[in-house]
């Protein structure tokens, strides 16, 4: 683990808006860690430096409570939709060596043939990973592909000890050929012109 995802945690036994409004006020984000059949744990993480962690994917950090290190993947963050302020977030406990079911932004690399629209249809690739080596996205070469071109879940190539748990029929991306936008003559046609009121 690197030293960016060691976070200190502080055990918070108030509860509320009011509280968790005063937790935010002063740089601190609410979170609940559950999982693995424990108790749920209710923590007050430092705000910027999760910010800044949970800016990628299935983010793992490695928590400090009370002396005590756990391992927990980000699971959901709430933000609030005006500000964009992260009001919560819940974090599963997870154990080195487990597999944990995520979801994998699709990235696209290279250039399809010209004249082609890259259509991405799955956006997320659901797959298995180990907690402590789950991939930032999955690459896709769309390289060369002409008019017609599929790309299914089941044909891309996943990282080391990830597994597909999509359905390998998915279609992911589809490739076709630009159509031509025809000249917009009627459209240009002047409005006729209202008599002026007397």
């Amino acid at each position: 683990m690197s030293e960016d995802t060691k976070v200190t945690a502080e055990l918070r036994t108030s509860f509320g808006k009011g509280f968790a409004r005063r937790l935010r006020a002063a740089g601190q984000i609410p979170a609940v860690i559950y999982g693995h059949g424990t108790d749920p744990v209710h923590v007050a993480l430092p705000g910027h430096q999760v910010s800044l962690i949970i800016r990628r994917a299935n983010a793992l950090l490695e928590l400090d409570i009370e002396g005590k290190s756990q391992l927990a993947l980000v699971k959901d963050v709430q933000k609030d939709p005006v500000h964009q302020i992260i009001e919560h977030i819940d974090l599963l406990v997870v154990k080195k060596g487990e597999k944990v079911a995520v979801e994998l932004p699709v990235v696209l690399t290279g250039e399809a043939f010209a004249g082609t629209i890259v259509n991405l249809d799955a956006t997320h690739l659901s797959v298995e990973a180990e907690a402590t080596h789950i991939p930032e996205h999955v690459e896709v070469s769309i390289e060369g592909l002409e008019d017609g071109a599929r790309i299914t879940a089941g044909e891309i190539v996943l990282p080391k000890g990830v597994s597909l748990t999509a359905d390998a029929e998915l279609l992911v991306v589809a490739v076709s050929a630009a159509v031509a936008e025809p000249e917009a003559e009627e459209a240009e046609a002047p409005a006729a012109e209202a008599p002026a009121a007397e």
